[in-house]
């Protein structure tokens, strides 16, 4: 589900023109990854009914360390796929 989820967003990124940035912030936040997993269960009441049971997956990918490097790779993916 990881990697399935983090194509479709890169994909959706890429396809708005947000891939790059998308994938800048990603690498300069990296340090900040573990407080940014406490921030998304603090707005997850305001996001939730936005998102829905999505929020709750990305929020799970962006958690874990691996499921952040699969985002990076799947905009990688997505921009060469562009090109």
């Amino acid at each position: 589900m990881g990697e399935e989820l983090a194509g479709e967003i890169a994909r959706g990124l890429q396809r708005r023109g947000l891939g790059a940035p998308a994938r800048l912030l990603l690498e300069a936040h990296r340090p900040l990854r573990p407080l940014l997993a406490e921030a998304a269960a603090f707005i997850s009441p305001l996001a939730r009914p936005l998102l829905g049971s999505r929020f709750a997956a990305l929020a799970g990918l962006l958690d874990r360390e691996a499921g952040y490097d699969e985002l990076i790779d799947a905009l990688d993916r997505a921009d060469a796929e562009h090109r």
